[in-house]
């Protein structure tokens, strides 16, 4: 028994509509990459060193709407905010770099700045070889947690406290041998 054969129409498909890519484009703050449609408020926080609440005061200082698009900044906008940001001129609260100990004063530092300021630190500790350097150099944690249980990856070769490795197949086999 044959099926019964389907009339064959023609259906037409519906046709594609293909969706316009659009254009990331990137706004330049400051050394970093700003996707054009972030807001000011909440693009400004992906500057290294500049918090929400850093972010805040340059929106109010300057008198930018928190909600603006970053790309509807114009340059001048843009050439404001980095020198706002670079002179550091906000409460002493939002400073990330208080009395700092080579000069005293206090001030803001941003991007590969704060990267390099923080690693000079370090360095610091370790050169005059006080606690905190010494557990930088070790890799250990530095502010007084536990390590029985964690930081477990830092110990290096000796791995977990209690795990024996099994021996290779050919030890074994010589083993057995004897």
């Amino acid at each position: 028994m044959k099926k019964p054969e389907k009339e064959k129409t023609e259906e037409k498909k519906p046709e594609r509509v293909e969706k316009k890519k659009e254009e990331v484009h990137l706004v330049r703050i400051l050394a970093k990459d700003i996707p054009a449609t972030q807001t000011v408020y909440s693009g400004l926080t992906l500057i290294k060193g500049i918090s929400w609440a850093f972010s805040n005061v340059v929106c109010k200082k300057m008198n930018i709407d928190k909600k603006k698009k970053i790309e509807e900044l114009s340059k001048e906008d843009i050439s404001k905010i980095e020198e706002f940001i670079s002179k550091g001129s906000v409460s002493g609260f939002l400073l990330n770099r208080r009395n700092d100990l080579d000069s005293g004063v206090d001030k803001h530092l941003v991007g590969s700045d704060l990267d390099l300021q923080k690693e000079f630190d370090i360095k610091r500790l370790k050169k005059i070889r006080c606690y905190k350097g010494g557990r930088h150099a070790l890799g250990l944690p530095v502010r007084g947690q536990r390590t029985r249980s964690n930081f477990r990856k830092n110990k290096g070769k000796s791995g977990a406290v209690g795990v024996r490795k099994n021996a290779p197949a050919a030890v074994k086999k010589e083993a057995v041998k004897k």
